[in-house]
């Protein structure tokens, strides 16, 4: 530790030293001409750039490296100027003296580099968080710090028994679970989106291959993190046993919805693309997730349902084996029509809506004998129960409406007759009593 200390406190007195010298002011100077000519340059020239960058389509991690390219369009004509500077002091005179500047070249190179490049990480924390890590070591390389830091962090550590945890240690462990996370889950998307477009698969085996390979990969990424830190992985699996009794308790109804999400993986009762009523909500399923199922119903809310409710609930399944759905239509007409006549017309206009399908002739049934009318009952079928019930059982009514007036086929309503009658007796009563009252009355 104090070898440590001491290494770096000598460092520290040679760098002083040098900035006292004329020299680094001059190349000081040097460096900050050089960076306001680039910065002037770069805000002349970063507009006409952005328009035509702004242009690109599809590929938004492309787009997003481009974009902090051209914001960083400062440091790629600094670069340039600063090597010319430097090439100038060493031909005229002893190439030590531009030192500083070389250093600066790299520095400005090292923070464009790792600033551009973490723009594909999409989280904006962990691309900024690992931008100025990632700078903080290379510039510690590059000023030459970065053996005697190492050496000092190593030499605070912890002792238990044979094994050895130091700062620098965690400090690594930490950083290459980031990586490795970030890597795991970056190849996990992707290959994600290659199995989704493989046709051959069914879209519910493509869903449990992709989850699958993403918490493979999470775990190979924790297991090469820890034996990188220098843990074993055998003295973690009495440890790992009480976890995982102490998760399985604390967290039944999310291990729940997990296992019921294979599960429903796996026997395919449903799958994306389905329409699906469970309760009150109906509409079709978007995405299948470890924990729930994203249904959007057509006002266009997004249900997010436990995997659970999916198995252990009565689900209707409107395209399960068949994606064919039989609608039906009630109607009544009136008792002077016949019923022949109504059935051929009722037929007719189904011929001309387009979401009826012509894989099953639609039928028309009587029904019974209604108080107000003849009742039927017209079927057809759909294939595309997700864009509405609703709307196609008015399509068809505003149809057999047009149909019947154009025919003189009359659609009743029920008519109610009510009749008062006064019993006679209270008539006979009332007779008297008005004859009194007239009595009585005074005559003027």
């Amino acid at each position: 530790m104090e070898t440590a200390y001491l290494m770096l406190s000598l460092k520290m007195k040679s760098l002083w030293f040098y900035l006292y010298n004329p020299w680094t002011m001059y190349q000081l100077g040097i460096i900050l001409v050089a960076f306001f000519a680039a910065k002037k340059l770069a805000d002349y020239l970063e507009p006409k750039f952005e328009d035509r960058i702004r242009e690109i389509k599809g590929n938004l991690d492309l787009l997003r490296v481009l974009v902090a390219f051209l914001r960083r369009l400062e440091w790629v004509f600094f670069i340039p100027l600063a090597m010319i500077s430097s090439a100038i002091i060493k031909q005229n005179t002893w190439p030590s003296r531009a030192w500083i500047i070389d250093v600066a070249i790299d520095l400005a190179a090292a923070w464009f580099i790792i600033a551009v490049f973490s723009r594909i990480i999409r989280s904006r924390f962990l691309a900024r968080s690992l931008t100025v890590i990632g700078w903080t070591v290379a510039a510690m390389s590059i000023t030459g710090i970065l053996g005697t830091v190492t050496v000092g962090l190593d030499s605070i550590a912890l002792t238990l028994g044979d094994f050895r945890l130091s700062v620098l240690s965690v400090l690594k462990g930490i950083f290459l679970l980031v990586s490795l996370i970030w890597l795991a889950s970056f190849t996990g998307n992707f290959a994600d989106t290659r199995i989704q477009k493989i046709e051959d698969l069914t879209p519910s085996l493509r869903v449990l291959i992709g989850k699958f390979i993403k918490i493979g990969l999470m775990i190979i990424a924790l297991a090469l993190a820890l034996s990188a830190i220098g843990i074993d992985l055998t003295a973690l699996t009495v440890f790992s046993g009480a976890v995982g009794v102490g998760l399985g308790f604390g967290l039944q109804k999310v291990v729940s919805n997990f296992i019921s999400g294979i599960i429903i993986l796996l026997d395919k009762s449903i799958k994306p693309g389905d329409t699906i009523s469970l309760g009150e909500t109906f509409g079709w399923i978007r995405e299948l997730r470890a924990r729930f199922v994203s249904v959007i119903t057509r006002d266009g809310k997004e249900y997010l349902i436990p995997n659970e409710d999916l198995i252990t609930q009565q689900v209707v399944n409107w395209s399960f084996s068949d994606d064919l759905v039989r609608i039906d239509v009630p109607f009544g007409v009136s008792y002077d029509s016949d019923p022949h006549e109504v059935i051929k017309l009722a037929l007719e206009p189904l011929a001309d809506i387009s979401r009826v399908s012509k894989r099953k002739a639609p039928v028309c049934w009587m029904t019974e004998f209604g108080d107000s009318s003849i009742n039927f009952v017209l079927r057809f079928w759909i294939k595309d129960p997700q864009n509405g019930l609703t709307n196609i059982r008015g399509t068809v009514l505003i149809a057999l409406w047009d149909q019947f007036k154009a025919n003189g086929i009359g659609i009743p309503f029920p008519h109610r007759e009510i009749i008062i009658k006064q019993p006679e007796k209270m008539i006979i009563e009332k007779a008297p009593k008005r004859a009194k009252a007239q009595a009585k009355k005074p005559e003027r």
